[in-house]
């Protein structure tokens, strides 16, 4: 069974706009690190992601597990948040077939490492692609809005010409 490791961002956001179920549509399992875990689901329901985060748990399609290499966590946290680094260290302990990040800095450590990574846009843009969603725009404008999650405008048309849905003309 493929691992895929996720960092919060992708858990939170998809919750957030009301896409959570791609994430077990698309993944057999998820495998999330305890700062992860400690982040979303003992927010109480502060976060968007708790409540579902501790279902999919206890359902078995979310699983925790702590990474082995605590110092090269340490070392990642110099430039990135704990459950980032942790997320990208599990991942490579794992031999990780993908990992689900967000955060510019996140993604381009994930990279030097050679991890295949996706974050919350590529699983709508797939989303989009296997029919599952009919609008990627109209996704990508409630992240932008609901969650202000920010998506650079090159970004956003690049995102949205990928599955034929050209920007409006301006």
């Amino acid at each position: 069974m493929p691992a895929v490791i996720s960092d919060s961002s992708p858990l939170i956001n998809l919750a957030g706009i009301g896409r959570w179920g791609l994430l077990h549509e698309m993944f057999s399992e998820i495998i999330i690190p305890p700062s992860v875990w400690d982040e979303i689901a003992t927010s109480g329901d502060i976060l968007p992601g708790a409540a579902e985060v501790r279902e999919a748990c206890g359902q078995g399609w979310i699983s925790r597990k702590k990474p082995d290499n605590n110092h090269l966590v340490n070392l990642l946290c110099q430039d990135l948040h704990r459950g980032e680094a942790e997320a990208i260290v599990l991942a490579l302990e794992l031999n990780a077939d993908l990992i689900l990040l967000d955060e510019t800095d996140a993604r381009r450590v994930a990279a030097t490492f050679g991890l295949r990574k996706t974050g919350v846009i590529g699983i709508l843009m797939r989303a989009k692609r296997e029919g599952t969603i009919d609008s990627l725009r109209f996704e990508l404008n409630a992240l932008r809005e609901r969650m202000g999650f920010y998506i650079d405008d090159q970004l956003y048309c690049r995102a949205l010409a990928s599955v034929e849905e050209y920007p409006d003309p301006e």
